[in-house]
């Protein structure tokens, strides 16, 4: 993949983001059994015991129950959202858009999760970046994401590719930013009868 310019990250609407979020959108972005998918590799793969970081949160995390006594921090664009997220201990409303640096210290957190929303970071190596700051030592940044979007929002690079060269646009993030080892891409769209939604997870360990 070539150099990515900024141009790739314009977006049809460049309004204020803040404008976009200020209503709460109470739903879930993915159908029921992406939802679940989606739930199920999470409670595979999150670490027990290690303060998690929920980027781009909303008011659901798609986080298995057992987080629920955990430290989940969120960090989202409207906090009433995040309010009702029963998985967050606590949020931090934070526009990475304008302001990509991450308003924590350094080797905080066991894991950092984007979960269907890394197509709306206009400055996505910036953060990924930021996010190896803070996570600890061996830590995980895991990016889920489908088919679903806001097409408003979302960069010009992600609308221009086929869906089949997303894994490969967010990989190409990970090598870019710097600092993480084992990136490794999945396909864990449920199997089911009929119609639902795919999901897929590119994820990568703090080097």
């Amino acid at each position: 993949m070539k150099e990515l310019k900024p141009e790739f990250f314009s977006r049809i609407d460049e309004s204020n983001d803040e404008l976009f979020y200020q209503v709460p959108r109470m739903v879930k972005h993915i159908d029921e059994n992406a939802c679940l998918a989606i739930e199920n590799f999470y409670d595979d793969v999150l670490p027990s015991g290690r303060t998690i970081l929920d980027l781009m949160s909303s008011t659901f995390s798609h986080f298995p129950i057992r987080m629920s006594k955990e430290c989940v921090i969120g960090l989202g664009m409207n906090n009433v959202e995040m309010d009702a997220n029963p998985i967050l201990t606590s949020c931090v409303v934070h526009n990475l858009n304008c302001e990509p640096v991450l308003p924590f210290g350094a080797n905080r957190f066991g894991a950092v999760v984007v979960t269907v929303s890394i197509q709306y970071l206009t400055q996505p190596v910036e953060v990924f970046r930021q996010v190896h700051r803070v996570l600890d030592t061996s830590g995980f940044l895991i990016v889920a994401f489908s088919n679903r979007t806001f097409p408003t929002k979302a960069v010009a690079i992600w609308r221009a590719v086929p869906a089949s060269q997303h894994q490969q646009l967010v990989e190409y993030y990970f090598d870019l930013a710097g600092g993480y080892e084992n990136v490794q891409f999945l396909n864990i769209t449920p199997k089911y009868i009929g119609y639902t939604d795919p999901v897929y997870v590119v994820m990568g360990q703090k080097s």
